[in-house]
């Protein structure tokens, strides 16, 4: 049986390199993936569970003003309409247009 020449054994090699880069391109995005969904879950969780109204209202008032900026397209804007619309018991609206606490 021959044996592979340097070039032949080295082309072997880098085709596996970038076998494996591929793979770890696609492990590290899968990473990547599964904490963006845990941030989201907990903020969700959060908005939803959270006794703490002014905790809670003051991430709904911050995704109010920070999702818009972040959401470029149409359909994922639609995704959040839920979020981004001011809610009527929400403390961080209540005193829009009063310009003082509730009595």
């Amino acid at each position: 049986m021959a044996r592979k020449t340097i070039g032949e054994r080295l082309a072997e090699l880098e085709a596996q390199r970038k076998t494996l880069q591929i793979r770890l391109g696609k492990q590290e995005r899968a990473i990547d993936t599964r904490r963006k969904v845990l941030i989201g879950a907990l903020v969700l969780h959060r908005l939803e569970n959270d006794r703490d109204v002014y905790f809670a209202g003051g991430i709904a008032e911050w995704l109010r003003r920070e999702l818009p900026k972040f959401l470029t397209r149409d359909g994922d804007r639609d995704l959040f309409d839920d979020l981004l619309e001011p809610r009527p018991h929400d403390p961080s609206i209540s005193n829009i247009g009063n310009g003082s606490a509730a009595s």
